[in-house]
C-alpha cells in the first residue's frame, strides 16, 4: 500500500521505517529540513536501538523517502498523523497546535476513499472534532484513531509486532470500510494473532492515556510504599515481590526508585486531568494529583538522602551522576527525574558530572551549567559519591571492588535499587537503596 506519515519525530520515523520493512511504500513527511535531510541519508535524529539500521537497510529498497512539502502526500491511500502532543505551556492541557495544523495541511492533498488515521496521543473528543474536519474537506475521505504504544527502547519491535492492535472508528462498525483498510496495512501482525479491537472514537482515544495513568498509578504505589518502609526499617524490594507474586498485582512496574519522566507519562496524566475537568468528571481523576505529586517527591527524596550520604552538607562535595535520560536505550531527557536531580544538586552546591552513553547532547541543552563527562572511568574519578540514576546495563555492572579504586569515597546511592547492596557493602562502600534498609 502507498503510506504518508505525518510528523517525523519519534513516533512518526519509526511508524514510516516499520511500515516500509511490512513492504509498503511509504513517504514520511515533516516541516523540520534538518530531520528530513538527516532521515534521508538514513541517520536517525535520536536514539533508538536498532532503528538506524533498518532506516539504511528499507531506504535501500526503495520503499521510504521523506519530504518537507504536504505534496507528497498525494497518491497514497492510508495517511498516519503521527506529530506531538506536548503539554501546554502553565497548564496541563495538551497542546493540540501541531495536530490541528498536520490535519488542515494534509486536507488539500485528500483523494476520494483516502483514509486519514490518527496515531498522536490526545485528548477525548479530538478525533470526533478532526471527523467533521475532514468530511467538509473530502467528503469521501474517513478518519479513525488507532493509538501507538511504543515503549523507547523498543519501538521498533512494538511497532512490528505490537501487544494489541486498536482501531477507533466513528459509530464503533466493525463493518466500516477502514477497518478492511487498515487489515491490509497491519497484514503481518494479524496473520501472527495479534489481537485487534474495534472501538469507537471516544474509547480509542482514552486506551492510551487510561494505559499510562494506570502504569505512572502503579510506579507512585511502590514508590509510595518506599517512603513507608524507610519509615519503618522496611524493604520495598522484598515487598514488591511479594505483592507481585499476587497475578492480579503482577510484579511489572512494581521497581521503586526515583520515579518516571519521559514524554508520555507525566504530560500524559496531566492531560488527562484537565480533560476530564472540562469534561465535569475532574473527580473521577482526583488521585492522578498524588500520583503526580508522589512521583515529584521522590526527586526531592534523593537529594535528600544525597546530602545524608555526604554527611550533611552537599556544599562542594563532587557527585557523580550515572545517567541523564529518563530510562535506558534511549537518549531522552525530557522531565527526566535523573538530570533533574543532578541540577537539584548542582544548585544546593554540590560540584555534579553527569554521564551517560547517549544522552549527554541532550541533557546538557537543557541544562547548560552542568558537567558532562562521555566516559564513566574519568565521570568516576576523585567523586564524593555517585549516583545510579538511569540504570542502563553498563552502571549494573561495576564491580564495586574496581570502581572503590577511582573515587575519592566509597559512597552509593542506587537511585533504581537495581545493584547488589551487600556485594557493594562487602566491598566496603556505604551503600543506600530506596526503600532499602
Amino acid at each position: 500500500m502507498r503510506i504518508s506519515v505525518i510528523g517525523c519525530g519519534y513516533l512518526g520515523a519509526v511508524h514510516a521505517a516499520c511500515m516500509a520493512k511490512l513492504g509498503h511504500d511509504v513517504v514520511g513527511i515533516d516541516v523540520d529540513e534538518q530531520k528530513i535531510s538527516e532521515l534521508s541519508r538514513g541517520r536517525a535524529p535520536f536514539f533508538e536501538p536498532g532503528l538506524e539500521n533498518l532506516l539504511q537497510e528499507v531506504q535501500s529498497t526503495g520503499r521510504l523517502r521523506f519530504a518537507t512539502e504536504f505534496a507528497a502526500a498525494e497518491g497514497s491511500s492510508v495517511h498516519f498523523i503521527c506529530v506531538g502532543t506536548p503539554q501546554k505551556k502553565g497548564e496541563n492541557g495538551a497542546d493540540l497546535t501541531f495536530v490541528d495544523a498536520a490535519t488542515s495541511a494534509l486536507l488539500q492533498h485528500l483523494s476520494p476513499g483516502d483514509i486519514v488515521v490518527g496515531k498522536s496521543t490526545v485528548p477525548v473528543g479530538t478525533a470526533g472534532r478532526l471527523v467533521a474536519v475532514v468530511k467538509q474537506a473530502q467528503p469521501e475521505a474517513d478518519l479513525l484513531w488507532n493509538p501507538e504504544f511504543l515503549r523507547e527502547g523498543h519501538a521498533v519491535s512494538d511497532t512490528l509486532l505490537p501487544d494489541r492492535l486498536v482501531y477507533g472508528v466513528d459509530g464503533g462498525s466493525e463493518d466500516h470500510r477502514s477497518v478492511e483498510v487498515l487489515d491490509q496495512v497491519y497484514a503481518s501482525a494479524l496473520e501472527a494473532g495479534i489481537p485487534r479491537l474495534i472501538t469507537d472514537l471516544p474509547t480509542a482515544e482514552l486506551v492510551k492515556t487510561a494505559a499510562n495513568s494506570f502504569l505512572a498509578t502503579k510506579i507512585s504505589f511502590i514508590n509510595a510504599m518506599a517512603e513507608l518502609c524507610d519509615a519503618a526499617g522496611a524493604d520495598v524490594s522484598l515487598l514488591a515481590d511479594a505483592i507481585g507474586l499476587d497475578d492480579r498485582i503482577g510484579r511489572k512496574f512494581l521497581n521503586a526508585g526515583i520515579g518516571f519522566g519521559g514524554g508520555c507519562l507525566p504530560k500524559d496524566i496531566r492531560a488527562f486531568m484537565a480533560r476530564a475537568g472540562e469534561l465535569g468528571a475532574d473527580q473521577a481523576l482526583t488521585f492522578l494529583r498524588e500520583v503526580d505529586a508522589i512521583n515529584m517527591r521522590r526527586r526531592t527524596r534523593v537529594v535528600e538522602l544525597t546530602r545524608e550520604l555526604c554527611g550533611g552538607s552537599l556544599l562542594g562535595q563532587r557527585i557523580t551522576v550515572l545517567g541523564a535520560a529518563f530510562k535506558p536505550e534511549s537518549d531522552d531527557v525530557r522531565d527526566s527525574p535523573a538530570l533533574s536531580i543532578a541540577a537539584q544538586l548542582q544548585l544546593q552546591g554540590a560540584d555534579v558530572t553527569v554521564t551517560d552513553p547517549e544522552a549527554l547532547a541532550n541533557a546538557a541543552r537543557r541544562f547548560p551549567e552542568l558537567h558532562y563527562e562521555k566516559s564513566t572511568g574519568t565521570a568516576l574519578k576523585d567523586a564524593d559519591a555517585i549516583l545510579l540514576l538511569t540504570e542502563w546495563q553498563e552502571y549494573r555492572d561495576l564491580d564495586p571492588y574496581e570502581t572503590a579504586y577511582s573515587v575519592a569515597y566509597k559512597r552509593v546511592l542506587d537511585g533504581r535499587n537495581v545493584l547488589d547492596a551487600r556485594k557493594w557493602r562487602a566491598a566496603g562502600w556505604t551503600y543506600r537503596g530506596l526503600g532499602r534498609p
